[in-house]
């Protein structure tokens, strides 16, 4: 198993603390892997094996866990003697109110609680008002470009610029490391992690019965990220072409319908959603939003493996990279003209253009107006596929894509 540093040490940092920890992401990006060598950890630490509880709700073990009365006393029965216990909790979701049980052992136990979840349900209303200010949130992703680099073994003497496109074609999932390059083998096991991702997560979750519909929206979506949408625009586009059933005032609902559907899959974490943001007005718009899906690799498998619309693959890879970084992450609007991301940290703000190149003074005008049009004095950059000895533009930085990527962790 290779470590993924980031999560590990954020873990590592409140082990002990009196917080629930909950590590959440989409199904198969490395949670429980994250959490089994977490285990490992506290036994090289010194840490009885008697003193690490591990359930996890996928085995048909715990089937018989439905409740968190059952959950409560399953850990009871295992708490040690002496010492702390660590509780591991793999998909907890999967157990009716298992906050309830998680509250109650934190309360009448010397325990150090671990958790993952594949749906944001976990962190439904009742569970933030009964654990409010008990616990931490870590969001996990697929593999970020360095990751897939540690993750994967390549031929000597393959360029960065090689390892990337690679990356692009095949995504993220941990997983896919195993295959060796191998499209077919990649193609099966992305289809099998989203068939049970829209399957258990998002459809059966949702009580969701057109999962024809679902599907359709997903390829949609998958085909359009980077572009500006809202669920009425997805509704109209589904109904007249055809894939919407009930005439007219089918197509009126179909904006409510296709917005429950697109929280779903945000649940699952299948997509995520970029607001966009009035620089000038300094507010938050309510029309329109860009949605990014999680892994490329899933989207190559579903619309097949295109050169199409790279600029927007660029966008969705540097859309996740700055979430990785800690970022909040908004579409920027300044007058008339858009600014991919605007990127925010409790620490500092920077303004964002993502495109193939810049080559060409209208390539270069189209990306470098918007961050002009910014009148204050945060860092404003243009990444790009490019590499040139020109690493400014009247203060605005360019920086290459790969090396942006690659770029050291800031401690």
């Amino acid at each position: 198993m290779i470590p993924r540093d980031t999560y590990m040490n954020t873990l590592l940092s409140f082990k002990d603390k009196d917080m629930i920890k909950i590590v959440t992401g989409i199904r198969r990006c490395g949670k429980s892997t994250l959490l089994d060598m977490f285990a490992d950890k506290l036994l090289r630490s010194g840490v009885p094996a008697a003193n690490i509880i591990r359930l996890n709700f996928e085995s048909l073990r715990y089937d018989a866990i439905k409740d968190y009365r059952a959950l409560y006393q399953a850990i009871a029965d295992k708490i040690a003697n002496n010492g702390k216990s660590y509780i591991i909790l793999d998909e907890a979701q999967m157990v009716s109110e298992w906050e309830r049980a998680v509250n109650s052992c934190r309360v009448d136990f010397d325990v150090d609680i671990y958790i993952t979840g594949s749906n944001a349900h976990l962190l439904s209303s009742d569970f933030a008002t009964l654990l409010a200010g008990r616990y931490v949130e870590i969001k996990m992703l697929p593999l970020s470009f360095k990751e897939f680099l540690d993750f994967t073994a390549f031929e000597p003497g393959t360029g960065d610029e090689q390892k990337f496109e690679t990356y692009l074609k095949y995504g993220g999932m941990p997983s896919v490391a195993a295959y060796n390059f191998r499209q077919r083998d990649i193609n099966i096991a992305l289809d099998g992690i989203y068939s049970s991702v829209i399957l258990r997560d998002v459809a059966e979750r949702n009580k969701i019965a057109d999962q024809a519909l679902l599907h359709k929206l997903v390829l949609f979506l998958a085909d359009n990220i980077g572009n500006l949408t809202s669920p009425n625009n997805i509704g109209n586009v589904l109904a007249d072409e055809g894939e919407l059933s009930g005439g007219e005032r089918k197509k009126k609902s179909a904006g409510r319908t296709i917005a429950g559907y697109i929280a779903a899959l945000e649940s699952a974490y299948v997509f995520y959603g970029a607001s966009r943001y009035d620089i000038k007005g300094k507010r938050y718009l309510r029309t329109q939003s860009k949605y990014y899906i999680v892994d490329t690799g899933i989207r190559n498998m579903l619309l097949g493996y295109r050169d199409a619309d790279r600029g927007h693959i660029l966008e969705n890879v540097i859309y996740f990279e700055l979430l990785r970084r800690g970022y909040d992450v908004a579409v920027g609007k300044t007058g008339e003209k858009e600014v991919d991301f605007i990127a925010v940290s409790p620490e500092d703000k920077t303004y964002y253009q993502v495109t193939e190149t810049m080559s060409g003074e209208r390539a270069r005008e189209r990306e470098l107006a918007p961050l002009r049009e910014i009148n204050d004095n945060y860092e404003k950059v243009v990444l790009s596929m490019d590499r040139s000895f020109i690493t400014s533009y009247e203060g605005i930085k360019t920086k290459n894509i790969v090396d942006f990527l690659l770029e050291p962790a800031i401690k």
